[in-house]
């Protein structure tokens, strides 16, 4: 572990001095939800500077938390992987996500909305499962965002799992999700239900009608949706 500044034996301090610098936690998330590899870990975490990302690598395979391997066939790609001290961090990283959902207010959450984040988010806990089999193409369309960013596509296989495209990757589109970013989150998150918005017109949802009555059952919300919260 690295050297203490707290100066204190308490494990918590000690802890305290490896876990709580910035972004170090929501990296754990991220190794913790399966992610192993720099590029993919730099989209679950699009604010995050590269050097930086680097740089909390580094200190968690310093301190014992994961380990890095070349990929095969490849001398300068890696994967990033918890070892057992590190993988027994996910109680820990979802108490604190679960306290957060319950306590911090819904108002200042949707302070910090974040397109990439939350079709990162999106993509990993939608479940191909219950969709046909072969490729399904969904679009997303924001419509608050500007031209560049508003158009975002999940293609979907039951057997081989799901891509996020932020550029048309060329296929037919089998459903069109139409919505503005704010309300996109509200549903993600547990706190406006998808028939809900879709009844107040807020979410459009156009294009094959078994992938739209179906939609409650392949497209998953966040790990916290269904905690209750404390707060609105």
């Amino acid at each position: 572990m690295t050297q203490g500044t707290y100066q204190q034996f308490c494990p918590l301090a000690m802890a305290s001095e490896l876990l709580c610098t910035r972004w170090t936690l929501v990296l754990l998330r991220e190794l913790i939800a399966g992610t192993t590899r720099f590029n993919d870990l730099r989209r679950g975490l699009p604010r995050m500077s590269p050097a930086l990302l680097s740089k909390r690598l580094k200190e968690l395979e310093a301190a014992g938390l994961i380990t890095r391997t070349s990929r095969k066939g490849e001398t300068r790609l890696y994967d990033y992987e918890l070892t057992r001290a590190g993988a027994d961090l996910k109680g820990v990283v979802e108490a604190i996500g679960l306290w957060g959902h319950r306590w911090i207010e819904t108002k200042t959450s949707l302070q910090n909305l974040d397109v990439d984040l939350l079709m990162w988010d999106m993509r990993r806990n939608l479940k191909p499962e219950p969709l046909p089999p072969g490729r399904t193409t969904v679009q997303f369309i924001f419509t608050d965002l500007p031209r560049t960013r508003k158009n975002w596509w999940f293609l979907i296989d039951p057997e081989s799992g799901t891509d996020l495209c932020s550029l048309d990757p060329g296929f037919d589109v089998d459903l069109y999700v139409s919505t503005d970013l704010r309300t996109m989150t509200e549903v993600y998150m547990g706190y406006v239900p998808l028939s809900r918005a879709k009844a107040e017109g807020k979410l459009v949802v156009t294009g094959d009608r078994r992938l739209e009555a179906g939609m409650s059952k392949w497209f998953g919300l966040s790990t916290f949706a269904h905690v209750k919260r404390k707060v609105a």
